[in-house]
């Protein structure tokens, strides 16, 4: 088994998009899911509402998770599922660093634009100051909600800019995850967009970053 945090200092990056859909995957997979939501915004959990009240099979388990006592029950929480994602603040929270304690692996998205860009270097201390206690804690850069534009350039630049600055703790995935509307649409009903099956780019996006997430493990 595996926990799986998707978290960062940036709000509105698409953190819970990913997490949503990568536990809809896995279950199709016949996995024992738990989704942790850790924001108290709460919209992972809401998202695995809409899902329970609609009756869409295969169910998801989904708990809500705060402050000091996080780290000893996901620890808890691992004993009994096959798999484990995290939901975590778009803030440096104290859930944020708890989670970074107990994952196996942090996925963090980032879109191209300038001050997205410059938070991997704030994540690329935190996730230092994290191995430190958590010396196995690998850590990724997702980049998403980059332009359907083909001439628009800005996820070649992000690359540019993450092998030029040299970070010492992340890695950058080759998944690229486009800013499409099937990723809202299919997340209002509660569903995955693989689930949605309404937008194939959007459906082969996410099965590429699935792959890249679970595929090696």
């Amino acid at each position: 088994m595996s926990i799986v945090l998707f978290g960062g200092e940036k709000g509105g990056t698409g953190k819970t998009t990913l997490a949503t859909n990568m536990a809809a995957m896995l279950a199709l997979q016949g996995k024992d899911v738990l989704l942790l939501d850790t924001d108290r915004q709460g919209t992972a959990s809401f998202w695995a509402t809409v899902r329970e009240d609609s009756e869409i099979e295969p169910r998801i388990a989904s708990v809500q998770k705060f402050g000091k006592g996080l780290a000893s029950q996901v620890r808890d929480l691992a004993e009994r599922y096959d798999e484990i994602i995290i939901d975590a603040g778009g803030r440096d929270s104290m859930e944020l660093r708890y989670s970074l304690g107990v994952s196996d692996r942090v996925y963090i998205p980032v879109q191209p634009f300038q001050f997205d860009i410059w938070t991997i270097r704030q994540m690329d201390e935190l996730v230092e100051m994290a191995q430190g206690l958590n010396e196995n804690l690998q850590a990724f850069i997702v980049l998403n909600r980059v332009s359907t534009n083909p001439a628009v350039r800005e996820d070649l630049e992000t690359r540019e800019f993450f092998e030029k600055e040299e970070f010492q703790h992340l890695s950058l995935l080759d998944s690229v995850l486009r800013d499409r509307i099937a990723f809202r649409k299919s997340g209002r009903d509660g569903l995955s967009v693989v689930e949605w099956k309404q937008d194939k780019k959007a459906a082969d996006e996410m099965n590429q970053l699935y792959k890249e997430v679970y595929g090696g493990y």
